[in-house]
């Protein structure tokens, strides 16, 4: 028992002894680690002491660096600025010079106007004095002096002045009309058309005269149905063989023609019948007024997508309209032809002529329907689609006096060769009478006026005037006068020569 006590003692006092030696070396390690973690922060704190160091010794030098370059840069700046402000006292010294020169320039010419002015005063004063002086010699005022003088020098020269007129108004006459017969004639050789005039028929022949009485129907059922669905009048009357189409529109009447030939062909005349042939012929003739628009943009290289369908529609429409006999779509196509070829001649816009000499009567192709006079109707009509003004202008150009363009100036040149050319335009016995005694009416008006005659189919007028009443400068101004009312006043197709003859007869008798 003792035994096992002591055992336990001596462990117990074993294990003691091992704890406290534990103890004490863990204390004397961890003594040994502080000293060492506090040598480790003193050499951290000595490095870090040492970098701050040397940072701060660079940021000084560089601070330093930094502003010497300022200062280099203040002074830079400070010279220049002194140089600029030398510049401008500089600028300011020449700019005070100059304004005491203008100063002094100035004063010298307000002198020398002062003196001006003086020295104009006393030329005036001297020119009054002067002319009273010869007014006071000629016994008349300086008006009355300019009248005598002006007077005497028009009836001493005035043969003289009459003479050089008349020449240059020969030479200058005969040299343009050389170049324009030139340009005409190559235009005119160049451009080969047909002299037969064209006219669209407004009547229909029948096989026989019992056609008459089915056109007519029973109770004249047939003849009214054809009257109400084509607008236009049927005239039968003692004619072998021919009904007569009446109507103001020519496509109405060209409808009408087609329908009652396609019904005296067929045979079956009756209401029902009537109507399916004139809705078939209204078809065929659109369809045909389209052809002819588009064959005529074709035949002078126009291309067809170039204008409106609508106004291809419109121009196709002239094919079914003439004036005085002439077809309205072959006479476009003429002028179209001719004013190209004039244009290339003088240097002219080719395309603008050409185009405008085909559209400048597309305003006849509407004009039976719509209110108002062909040139204006036609230039409304290109407007509206969208043509330029150069193009539109031909249709009014081509009636004024004095077309304000060149290519306007062809075309009416071109318009009035085609229609004035043998055999295109052809009037009534009645408008032809008519036109040439009012001709002859207008030249008579005028004072001094002894004989007016009119020849060459009315192509031309000639004057006999009083050569007592009538001087050589008073017959030009009449010739021109008569001219323009005729222009003013008439109608008529091409242009009219106006020839005013004065002749002086002397007679004596040797006895």
């Amino acid at each position: 028992m003792p035994t096992s006590l002591t055992i336990i003692f001596a462990i117990a006092v074993g294990a003691g002894i091992g704890i406290f030696l534990g103890l004490y070396l863990k204390n004397l390690r961890h003594k040994q680690t502080l000293s060492d973690a506090d040598t480790e922060a003193k050499r951290m704190i000595g490095e870090a002491e040492m970098k701050q160091t040397q940072v701060l010794q660079k940021a000084k030098e560089k601070a330093i660096s930094i502003l010497e370059e300022a200062r280099k840069e203040e002074k830079q700046a400070m010279e220049e600025l002194k140089a600029q402000q030398r510049e401008l006292l500089d600028r300011e010294k020449n700019f005070q010079e100059k304004l005491l020169a203008i100063d002094a320039t100035k004063s010298e010419v307000e002198q020398a106007r002062a003196d001006l002015e003086a020295a104009r005063a006393k030329t005036d004063e001297a020119r009054e004095q002067a002319i009273v002086e010869l007014e006071k010699a000629a016994a008349m005022n300086k008006d009355e002096a300019l009248e005598k003088l002006l007077s005497m020098v028009e009836m001493q020269q005035k043969e003289v002045l009459l003479q050089r007129m008349r020449k240059m108004d020969e030479v200058t006459e005969t040299e343009l009309s050389e170049k324009a017969r030139n340009v005409l004639a190559v235009a005119i050789q160049r451009q080969a058309s047909s002299h037969v005039g064209e006219t669209t028929t407004t009547y229909v022949e029948l096989p026989t005269e019992e056609m008459k009485g089915r056109i007519i129907g029973r109770e004249g059922r047939n003849i009214k149905a054809i009257e109400l669905l084509t607008g236009c009048e049927l005239i039968i009357d003692e004619t072998p063989n021919t009904v007569t189409i009446s109507g103001f529109s020519p496509i109405r009447r060209q409808v009408a023609k087609r329908a009652l030939q396609k019904l005296i062909a067929d045979g079956r005349i009756h209401p029902g019948r009537i109507e399916e042939t004139i809705d078939e012929a209204k078809r065929e003739l659109v369809l045909d007024i389209k052809a002819a628009g588009e064959d005529a943009l074709q035949e002078l290289g126009i291309p067809v997508s170039s204008l409106d369908p609508k106004l291809i529609q419109i121009l196709g429409r002239l094919k079914y309209r003439t004036s005085y006999g002439q077809n309205a779509l072959l006479h476009s196509l003429e002028v179209a032809k001719l004013s190209a070829l004039i244009a290339e001649e003088l240097g002219a816009d080719v395309s603008v002529a050409r185009k405008g000499g085909l559209l400048h009567d597309i305003g006849k192709a509407v004009d039976h329907d719509m209110q108002g006079s062909h040139p204006e109707l036609g230039y409304k009509i290109m407007k509206k689609f969208g043509l330029p003004e150069e193009i539109c202008y031909q249709s009014i150009g081509h009636h004024e006096d004095k077309p304000k363009t060149v290519e306007a100036i062809i075309v009416k040149a071109a318009d009035a060769i085609s229609g004035a050319r043998p055999g295109a335009r052809k009037d009534s016995l009645e408008l032809y009478i008519k036109r040439l005694e009012e001709l002859e009416r207008v030249a008579s008006d005028y004072k001094g006026v002894e004989k007016v005659y009119a020849i060459q189919a009315g192509r031309e007028i000639r004057v006999f005037v009083n050569p007592r009443q009538v001087d050589d400068y008073r017959a030009e101004k009449m010739a021109k006068d008569i001219a323009q009312r005729i222009e003013s006043e008439l109608k008529y197709p091409g242009e009219i020569r106006v020839t005013l003859i004065r002749e002086k007869r002397v007679t004596e008798h040797a006895r």
